[in-house]
């Protein structure tokens, strides 16, 4: 969005707070003992898994909570299964369905029609869990949440009861930790002592389905499965397919490995594509498996390779060592949450990494190479050091 267009926005969303206040003055009203909190994260795969150690520290301190989740269509099987949650809601978020908008007022129809949904829930506790949702703070305001709490973010805070000041060097996990422990503070209770780790729950149903699968494709005796997932949500995350053929053929001739292709059913000719190069011995699954059968996939590999993206976060959620190829987004602050060690980042020597820009137009993408321009060695270097570890962890255990 151009400065301009901003800038015009915040004009808008201050003059909107201020004309509503006299008609929604502001209440601090004890939550109760059983109270029903809405949680509002409208990302997709990867952001809402980060969210998933603040859902369970959620729960543990709210043990009778009602706790509501509002996603967007494109996210509610990441928390489908989540123990911590009692009920999600489907909403299209404007700005986040990846198609461009009806109008420059679209977004606004479109919270009018949600707020007299989300009024009728009377919701005690609205905790906006992306950092700059000004579209999810206005929501609980117009709903009449009482109380709501998010970061101190100009588009945001004149709808906030309780606004946090927004530190950008914390990972997107501690992000979420903060303000699930903030809510608990102020409602007068003790944070739980909690882990920090990822969290998806993959059923009998899911692990089933990933064991006949593979099976199918005949016995490994002791060759290692290693899945690839090339795919992600922007054409500059992506690395080459010849390149993704030259690590398998190295882990093949070396370990032995066999290959999955994973990827969604839009990822189907990329997919091929890497399949196309390869000599290694490889399968393609791509557009074949839901969320939860991807998941059970991983967890039956003994590595996850791939860019950028929310399945390989899922990857890390199943307890897989993975490695990841980074470019513009920080990995700092975005990159695997899980094990030290376990996970590993790989990016190229460009200086203008991290941009956090995905938005280049196909005119601008030649100019920025940042992912295309990692060496297929510091790849294979880091897969075969998971590799080596897994061996070693493996053996250890037939031996004791």
């Amino acid at each position: 969005m151009s400065g301009s267009r901003q800038r015009q926005r915040l004009t808008l969303l201050r003059a909107l707070a201020a004309l509503s206040r006299p008609l929604r003055p502001a209440r601090t009203l004890a939550l109760p003992a059983a109270p029903r909190i809405l949680l509002i994260r409208p990302d997709h795969i990867g952001d809402l898994l980060f969210a998933t150690p603040a859902l369970r520290l959620l729960r543990h301190a709210f043990p009778d909570a009602h706790l509501t989740a509002l996603v967007g269509p494109w996210g509610k099987a990441v928390w489908e299964q989540n123990p911590h949650l009692d009920e999600q809601i489907v909403c299209e978020f404007p700005g986040f369905t990846r198609q461009p908008k009806d109008s420059a007022w679209a977004p606004y129809r479109t919270l009018w029609a949600w707020a007299q949904e989300m009024r009728s829930q009377r919701f005690d506790l609205a905790i906006v869990l992306r950092f700059d949702h000004w579209w999810g703070a206005l929501l609980a305001y117009a709903a009449g949440v009482p109380r709501r709490l998010g970061y101190a973010v100009p588009e945001c805070q004149p709808f906030l009861t309780a606004a946090l000041p927004y530190v950008k060097e914390r990972h997107e996990v501690q992000q979420n930790l903060t303000l699930v422990q903030e809510a608990i503070r102020e409602s007068g209770r003790t944070v739980p002592e909690e882990t920090s780790a990822l969290e998806f729950t993959i059923t009998a149903a899911d692990q089933a389905y990933a064991a006949a699968y593979l099976a199918r494709l005949g016995p490994v005796a002791d060759q290692p499965w290693v899945a690839i997932h090339p795919g992600a949500g922007a054409e500059v995350k992506l690395w080459c397919p010849e390149a993704w053929a030259q690590v398998s053929g190295a882990l093949a001739q070396r370990w032995g490995a066999r290959f999955v292709i994973t990827g969604s059913r839009a990822e189907l000719d990329l997919a091929w594509s890497v399949y196309a190069y390869m000599q290694a011995d490889a399968f393609v699954a791509a557009g074949d498996t839901t969320l939860g059968q991807l998941a059970a996939l991983f967890q039956r590999c003994s590595l996850v390779l791939g860019p950028d993206c929310g399945p390989l976060h899922l990857a890390v959620a199943a307890g897989t060592p993975t490695v990841h190829l980074y470019g513009p987004v920080d990995a700092h602050k975005f990159g695997p949450w899980g094990k030290l060690g376990k996970h590993l980042v790989v990016t190229s020597e460009r200086a203008c990494i991290p941009c956090n820009r995905l938005d280049y137009t196909p005119a601008q993408f030649l100019e920025h190479p940042c992912v295309r321009e990692i060496a297929v060695e510091a790849v294979l270097e880091a897969a075969e050091k998971l590799l080596v570890a897994g061996h070693m962890l493996h053996t250890d255990g037939l031996q004791s």
